[in-house]
C-alpha cells in the first residue's frame, strides 16, 4: 500500500502556493478530474468515474501521454495521493490543502523514478518543476475566478 511519495526516487519536487479562495472551492476544482481540461491548459483529456476514492483509477492525458493514475489516499478536503506508471516512469503525487483565513495554502510533492528518469535526472526534474508550477498557478487562477468555466 502506497502512503506517501517515494522519498528516495531519482526526482522529487515540492512546490506550494497561496490561493485566495476557500479550501472547499479549491478542493472541488482540484478533485473534479473531468473538469481539469476547462482550467488546466496542459491537460488534453481527463475522466474519472465519480468522486475520487482510494483504489479507483482515473484517466488523463498531457503532452501526448495517456496516464492512468490510481488514487492511494483521500482525506477531503485536506490531502489526496495518487500515482502510477507512465512510459517507464513511476510517479507518485501528493497534494495537501490547508485553510488560511479565507484563503488556501496548497502544497504539492511528486516523486518520479524509473530508467528514463535516472537517465536524464536534471532535465526531468526541471520538467516536473515547471509542470507543478504551471498546475498550481492555473489552479490559483481558476479558484480565484468567480466563474472559472
Amino acid at each position: 500500500m502506497i502512503t506517501d511519495i517515494d522519498q528516495n526516487a531519482a526526482v522529487v519536487v515540492r512546490r506550494a502556493i497561496r490561493i485566495g479562495a476557500p479550501i472547499d472551492r479549491v478542493w472541488q476544482l482540484h478533485t473534479d478530474v473531468d473538469g481539469w481540461p476547462a482550467w488546466q491548459s496542459d491537460i488534453d483529456t481527463a475522466s474519472a468515474d465519480g468522486r475520487l476514492l482510494p483504489g479507483m483509477t482515473f484517466q488523463w492525458s498531457t503532452a501526448g501521454m495517456r496516464i492512468a493514475s490510481t488514487v492511494y489516499a483521500v482525506d477531503a478536503p485536506h490531502r489526496i495521493l495518487w500515482g502510477g506508471p507512465a512510459h517507464g516512469i513511476t510517479g507518485i503525487h501528493e497534494w495537501t490543502l490547508a485553510a488560511d483565513g479565507d484563503a488556501t495554502v496548497v502544497h504539492t510533492a511528486e516523486s518520479w523514478d524509473g530508467e528514463p528518469v535516472r537517465a536524464d535526472t536534471d532535465n526531468l526534474r526541471a520538467a516536473l518543476d515547471d509542470s507543478l508550477a504551471s498546475w498550481l498557478e492555473q489552479l490559483r487562477k481558476a479558484a480565484e475566478n468567480t466563474n472559472p468555466y
